[in-house]
């Protein structure tokens, strides 16, 4: 059936620049459906994400701390949130499609596996010499093969402007910007529909990306001071910090506790996103793009830091290594959940019938690249509980992770 894309995105057309994604002209699903009266393409792929059930077990993975740490901490699902936020006004700013850009940024981490990088070094290691594992690789899996909701396809089928930037909104898989060899589910798909590797995606998809990073390194502030890791003395020995550090005490004398984190951190956002939005619009007067395949022809990122800004950003991140992600708790914590990943995937691999039914039903036959590839895909849909709860089933000890 052909897409009658004139009733798809209403008004929003005018509203965009020109080098934004126009829902209008969407390169269109791997599997043709009749169009939505009252959503573009690009706001149909966010509901569909938003409903899927990967979507959901992002409440209790691990973004940074266990989910039984605390209740204020964030989770993959609210860090998620977090960067759709940011991703949205910068979209709106930029005069990008604000929908394909909350799409990404809702989406970009539905292929962690439980207890955040921690899982996918384990999940990674055990693949060894079977396809390795990649989060991003993961998240192109559930959402196009995982997810089961649909009578005609497997997957979300969305479209190939979302599936493209969740592939590529780090920048080209392929050739001289490729920073490692491209995942072997990303391949697979590409034979199916070709995703371009080679080539930068759009704007929205660079846009969520930023998102990403602005949202982790300030939330990751906030929820270290909350565990006690730094102090503020500590947190002004990044310079970006110490200067929003410094107007807020000049703004608030005498201010301290959560109100001078809160007004440090809003600080520290508000600056990043100006960064950003000034930066990329001196790309964009340098490049003068007139359509969305210019983006893509560019040759390097067009919404980005500055590198004045970057050199800042790398200082915040050397800080919050040392002082939130390698501290030594978090550092014991995380390498007791690598076992557990570790200790699940062999038990699987050995015995397939320690496997749930439905997943030992459909599974390929043991010992074959496929049946690893099936054991990764059910250990990294699980949520951090679901992985406790399947090792005390499976093991007679399991680590607290406390």
């Amino acid at each position: 059936m052909s897409i009658d894309r004139s009733r798809e995105g209403g008004g929003r057309r005018a509203e965009l620049a020109p080098y934004a994604a126009d829902p209008l002209k969407s390169r269109g699903r791997l599997y043709d459906e009749p169009p939505s009266p009252t959503r573009s393409p690009f706001g149909r792929d966010r509901d569909r994400i938003l409903h899927c059930t990967a979507f959901r077990r992002l409440n209790y993975k691990t973004q940074v701390f266990v989910y039984h740490e605390g209740d204020h901490y964030r989770s993959r699902l609210t860090h998620s949130l977090e960067v759709a936020q940011i991703a949205r006004s910068l979209a709106r700013t930029l005069r990008l499609d604000e929908d394909l850009t909350e799409a990404l940024a809702l989406a970009h981490d539905l292929g962690h596996p439980p207890f955040g990088h921690a899982g996918e070094r384990a999940l990674d290691a055990a693949m060894d010499g079977k396809g390795g594992f990649d989060h991003n690789a993961q998240s192109l899996r559930v959402v196009t093969e995982l997810e089961k909701k649909y009578a005609r396809f497997d997957g979300l089928n969305l479209t190939y402007e979302t599936l493209e930037g969740l592939v590529k909104h780090n920048g080209p898989l392929l050739g001289a910007k490729a920073q490692k060899p491209v995942p072997e589910p990303i391949l697979a798909y590409c034979a199916r529909q070709d995703l371009e590797l080679a080539t930068y995606p759009s704007l929205e998809a660079q846009t969520a990306a930023l998102a990403d990073d602005i949202a982790y390194n300030n939330h990751d502030v906030d929820d270290g001071y909350r565990a006690s890791f730094f102090t503020f003395a500590d947190l002004a020995e990044v310079p970006i910090a110490a200067l929003a550090l410094e107007e807020v005490r000049r703004a608030y004398p005498g201010i301290d506790g959560t109100r001078l984190l809160y007004e440090t951190i809003r600080r520290l956002i508000t600056a990043m996103i100006d960064d950003v939005t000034a930066e990329t619009a001196r790309r964009l007067a340098a490049l003068a793009p007139s359509r969305i395949e210019d983006v893509r022809a560019a040759g390097h990122a067009v919404v980005a830091f500055s590198p004045e800004m970057q050199l800042e950003l790398d200082r915040l991140r050397a800080f919050l290594t040392a002082r939130v992600y390698r501290e030594p708790r978090i550092d014991r914590i995380m390498g007791d959940a690598e076992g557990v990943v570790s200790d699940l995937f062999a038990r699987y691999s050995e015995d397939r019938g320690a496997l749930p039914l439905e997943w030992c039903e459909h599974a390929p036959p043991s010992g074959t690249r496929a049946y690893a590839r099936h054991i990764a895909d059910f250990i990294a849909g699980m949520t951090d509980r679901y992985a406790l709860a399947e090792h005390r089933r499976l093991f007679d000890a399991t680590p607290d992770l406390r």
